[in-house]
């Protein structure tokens, strides 16, 4: 039985030894040389004094410290925190103390970058460097470790702790509207669930070759991880720099399974794809926001033997929804149904069941529920709430995520995404949602990317703007665009103001930065 992550390799070491696990650069590991990793450092950990429960940072690009990293934590019956490696010290900084993060796994490099910062981090006991340096070493109360030496012992076992599937086993980091970053808790049971359900509809199988581009910091980046090790899959890791070392990547390892965030699949569908290298391509999957129909039909195009799949979820309960590729010509806008083991409800703000095409908030139930926002009670309290509708002799409250996300369920119970709750456009009297005005400027084809948003407004209350890059290779005809847009919207949703850039900024999971582009206008 699987009750922890390093359970998802441990199993798969035990089926399927010598089959190939993992591969980053020129190493690959088969399934036995990954789990002995994982152990040794597992049992490193454990020597440093890491004890159930305690956090370990670990702030690398993706490389094969890093999965034996995050999965020797879990052994160790400790909590790992994924840290995304585009952050500035000064985040890093913030997370590492707003866990107490105990032990922090890194490289030379960076911890250079952070090594000022860390000296105001009382609970940090342990740092570990990937590239060597010696023992003796101390900075500020902290010891500083070589990698070879936490990892010296390949034989050892982490010690049993009593660990239990409800436990801890991760914080991910998700950047808000406002503030700091929240901590979103994350249980075994959360991780083996998810991997569990992605893996069933995704038809995830030994001889899948998952290509993992996206941050592991990003929970539908570390899905590649879980779902791939939890089926003997081959899991290939890639720091890329340009979209087409994504096509050379598919090339190279003969990729079958392949996710992205729209403003990626937007680059990846304007490049051009070997006939045999596209072909290889069983399954390709969209999450991190709405996939431009326009970029949806160029994949289809390309991809033409494989299925592809519209998700939606949230960090706060992994993957809520997914759309069957066979209703993909009938409904290619929805967002689909609950994923396996998990059930969506869509409410009013009196918390009563919405009827059929009704708009209302998105409610997430189920085993992929986590467990809060570390150390805030008040917005845990805010967003995680008891379900709806329970049977009243229950007295003991289940919670359910509520998202945030404003949607409508059809007759046949698909679901339509309509945008979120605190980044939709009132004007005029009117409620706009920003991903109903992108599809139409996508529609156009005279833009590679475009976001929308609000600007406050004295007379209508906001008015629309709207940011938007020219084509590959290409330019934007401003007026042009402004025309064919007042042909296809209500003059409610014209766009007061359009900005043209030649990128448009991204959050440090590859999705598009409403919140940084509104605040540099405004400033």
């Amino acid at each position: 039985m699987r009750r922890y992550l390093h359970d998802l390799v441990r199993q798969s070491a035990r089926d399927c030894t010598t089959a190939t696990a993992l591969t980053s650069g020129t190493t690959t590991l088969t399934y036995g040389e990954l789990w002995q990793h994982i152990k040794a450092v597992g049992a490193g950990l454990q020597r440093l004094g890491l004890t159930r429960g305690d956090r370990v940072g670990i702030f690398l690009d993706k490389r094969i410290e890093t999965v034996t990293g995050i999965f020797g934590t879990s052994a160790a019956s400790g909590v790992f925190v994924p840290i995304n490696p585009l952050l500035r010290s000064r985040q890093v900084n913030y997370i590492l103390d707003d866990c107490d993060v105990r032990v922090l796994i890194t490289n030379k490099e960076r911890y250079d970058l952070l090594r000022d910062g860390l000296v105001n981090l009382p609970a940090l006991e342990h740092i570990v460097l990937i590239n060597g340096i010696p023992t003796s070493e101390t900075n500020g109360g902290h010891r500083i470790h070589s990698w070879a030496d936490l990892t010296s012992d390949s034989h050892a076992e982490p010690n049993e702790t009593g660990l239990i599937d409800v436990d801890m086993a991760a914080i991910f980091y998700t950047s808000g509207s406002t503030g700091n970053p929240k901590g979103v808790v994350i249980s075994h049971r959360n991780l083996i669930c998810g991997a569990e359900s992605v893996a069933s509809y995704l038809v995830n199988n030994p001889s899948d070759v998952i290509l993992a581009a996206l941050p592991l910091s990003f929970d539908a980046g570390f899905s590649q991880l879980t779902t791939g090790f939890g089926v003997g899959a081959q899991v290939v890791l890639i720091n890329y720099l340009l979209p087409s070392d994504i096509v050379k990547a598919c090339a190279k390892y003969g990729v079958t399974g392949l996710t992205c965030v729209p403003p990626l699949w937007i680059q990846v569908a304007e490049l051009k794809w070997p006939e045999e290298v596209a072909q290889k391509l069983r399954y390709f999957a969209n999450t991190g926001g709405r996939m431009p129909r326009a970029t949806l039909d160029k994949l289809r195009a390309i991809f033409t033997k494989a299925s592809p799949y519209l998700m939606y979820g949230l960090t706060e309960a992994f993957r809520s929804t997914y759309l069957d590729p066979s209703e993909i010509d009938r409904r290619p806008t929805s967002i689909g149904k609950a994923i396996p083991n998990a059930e969506i409800l869509v409410v009013r703000p009196d918390g009563s069941i919405c009827d059929a095409n009704e708009e209302g908030e998105l409610v997430h139930r189920g085993a992929l529920v986590t467990l809060g926002y570390w150390n805030d009670p008040e917005r845990t309290a805010a967003r995680f709430r008891p379900v709806p509708g329970r049977a009243k002799e229950l007295k003991i409250p289940e919670l359910a995520v509520f998202s945030g996300d404003a949607v409508i369920r059809d007759d046949e119970g698909f679901l339509y995404f309509v945008g979120r709750k605190d980044e939709m456009i009132k004007t005029s009297g009117y409620r706009v949602s920003p991903a109903e005005i992108e599809e139409v400027i996508y529609d156009t084809g005279m833009v590679r990317d475009a976001v929308a948003f609000g600007m406050e407004d004295e007379a209508i209350g906001q008015v629309v703007v709207i940011a938007v890059s020219p084509p590959q290779n290409g330019t934007l005809d401003e007026s042009a665009l402004l025309a064919e847009l007042r042909r296809q919207l209500p003059l409610y949703m014209i766009p007061h103001r359009v900005i043209i850039r030649d990128e448009l900024p991204r959050s440090p999971n590859g999705k598009f930065d409403r919140t940084l582009l509104r605040s540099e206008i405004v400033a």
